[in-house]
């Protein structure tokens, strides 16, 4: 089972700015605009979040500010920005699919309604990857199952938080190997990586994006990307299928979202100015550096893209059994 369906057609925009507006110079906003991040600082949904914030300042003069609100797996920060509580800004939260796509399968009640999102725009998307504690006494993706069946309830693994996406990932590869390990939730990427680096957990199962830099420096391992194809920022590192394993398949997005009842103008406004950042060639630079696919969408295709995940992500959620701890 593939969680994410090809990116082919999704992520096949470098040079092409279809109805998103980003071919000229957009108007400029008579607001601030903030960018909630319902994660940690220095994870991955933060780190896209700053580096959009210097490129979005053009069109908007009066200043952009990034905050992160973190806690329940997102929903805080979402619940801030779906109750719209400063009219006189823009505000927007960029996420991964936690608070978007996700936790609605998994909390009995939620403090917003995600069905509700105004879809400003979608960002890039990454696989999800398996990545160890630099002192595992494995080496290999090969190695790292048997280990884990082995140790039975002794192998730790952290997540980004309950529900989120590398808290599923970690669930489908237990219910596709029969391996057992204990589920240690942080508050986002940063966290996370900082105790698996420090051997505090043995595994993370989170994006290439958020640990490529550890793994460079020899700080944690990737052992295995969760796609159909191998990574192009870590050409080495094998796909579970490579190893036995096709149905491990994960790839994690990111999107910017607001309040309901956003004036349609600000919405065309804010995707302008979204797309214009995302066309640009630092921009692009960066995110492959990091080993994101940019994707740049119109507010309507990508309304009807978090539509779609959010049924691909129900979907992994029942047939996982997932629940929160």
């Amino acid at each position: 089972m593939r969680w994410i369906p090809s990116f082919a057609s999704a992520v096949c925009v470098v040079g092409l700015i279809s109805s998103v507006g980003a071919a000229h110079a957009v108007e400029t906003s008579d607001k601030p605009l903030r960018i909630v991040v319902p994660f940690a600082a220095g994870g991955l949904a933060d780190v896209l979040a700053r580096t959009l914030a210097e490129e979005m300042r053009p069109g908007f003069p009066k200043g952009v500010i990034v905050e992160n609100k973190t806690g329940a797996g997102g929903n805080i920060g979402a619940a801030e920005v779906f109750s719209r509580s400063k009219p006189g800004e823009s505000t927007i939260m960029i996420s991964s699919p936690g608070p978007i796509a996700i936790n609605q399968g998994l909390y009995p009640k939620l403090p917003y309604d995600p069905s509700q999102w105004v879809a400003i725009g979608t960002i890039a998307a990454v696989p999800n990857a398996l990545i160890v504690s630099p002192n595992l006494p494995i080496k290999t993706a090969q190695e790292f199952t048997p280990y884990a069946k082995q140790s039975a309830g002794r192998v730790s693994y952290a997540s980004q938080g309950n529900g989120t996406t590398s808290h599923l990932t970690a669930n489908l590869f237990s219910s596709l190997t029969g391996a057992t390990m204990v589920h240690v939730p942080y508050k986002g990427d940063a966290p996370a990586l900082a105790d698996l680096s420090g051997s505090q957990v043995d595994a993370f199962f989170g994006s290439v994006g958020a640990s490529i830099t550890l793994h460079n420096s020899g700080k944690v391992r990737i052992l295995a990307v969760a796609d159909a194809k191998r990574s192009s920022a870590l050409p080495d590192v094998p796909t579970f299928a490579e190893i036995g394993l096709p149905a491990m398949q994960s790839v994690t997005w990111y999107a910017a979202v607001t309040a309901p009842n956003t004036p349609a103008p600000e919405v065309r406004h804010l995707n302008a100015v979204l797309n214009e950042a995302l066309a640009k060639p630092a921009m692009r630079e960066r995110l492959a550096k990091l080993g994101l696919d940019p994707l740049q969408k119109s507010a309507a295709e990508s309304a009807d893209f978090i539509k779609q995940q959010t049924q691909v992500w129900q979907k992994v959620i029942r047939d996982a059994k997932v629940t929160i701890d």
